[in-house]
């Protein structure tokens, strides 16, 4: 039964961050389109497995910073530059994770438009 609760507050958890959060909004939408893409260009088992773990590691990635976010502005709502660091540190984990995402969607997708 623990295991069905564990699930119920993952998916509120990915429900409430889709919900409130911008960034995770566009990055759904850019998914989507994406996806849309794939089904257009009919992609290969091998390269819908790429994007979908280049998409999932990206909004994974983008779920752990904003509570990284959440957690630092929580514990110290006050401008502090330690907190500031580690906000950094965990956006720039968000970035790395888009532009590897992002090379793999030009080396899928590069070919089949030119």
């Amino acid at each position: 039964m623990n295991r069905v609760k564990g699930f119920f507050y993952a998916f509120k958890g990915a429900f409430l961050l889709l919900r409130t959060e911008s960034s995770i909004q566009i990055q759904f939408v850019i998914a989507v389109l994406i996806t849309a893409a794939g089904f257009y260009y009919q992609i290969s088992t091998t390269e819908w497995i790429l994007q979908t773990l280049a998409i999932g590691l990206v909004m994974g990635v983008e779920g752990v910073n904003t509570a990284i976010e959440k957690l630092s502005d929580y514990v110290q709502p006050n401008h502090d530059p330690k907190i500031g660091f580690i906000k950094d540190i965990s956006a720039g984990a968000v970035m790395l994770a888009a532009i590897a995402a992002t090379i793999v969607g030009l080396i899928i997708y590069i070919p089949r438009i030119f």
